[in-house]
């Protein structure tokens, strides 16, 4: 009868290690929500200033590019840019220019 009994609490303590090492955390540990939201929210923040950083640099290149230009040139640049802009939207030119502009003259 003892003999049986120490069998039996062998066999039930091999059968606990196994839990017992599993509660012992000694594996990785999970991130918890809001460690993980604290991480993509920290991302999210970085990516941003990124893209502010380079949106500043690009517009001192063009306001670099611009400075350098001649006040005619600045004003022809200008011009170019609205009616690229009219052409891009499909717009005509405004009804007094069309009748007061220049005529081509023709060569005949």
């Amino acid at each position: 009868m003892r003999f049986k009994r120490t069998i039996f609490f062998l066999i039930f303590i091999t059968f606990l290690s196994p839990v017992f090492s599993q509660e012992k955390n000694a594996g990785p540990k999970d991130k918890t929500f809001a460690q993980e939201r604290k991480a993509r929210k920290k991302a999210k923040f970085e990516a941003r200033e990124k893209r502010r950083a380079e949106k500043a640099e690009r517009k001192a290149i063009k306001k670099h590019h611009k400075r350098l230009q001649t006040k005619k040139v600045r004003k022809r640049m200008k011009e170019s840019k609205r009616r690229s802009k009219l052409n891009n939207n499909n717009k005509r030119e405004p009804f007094f220019r069309r009748i007061f502009k220049k005529k081509k003259r023709s060569t005949y």
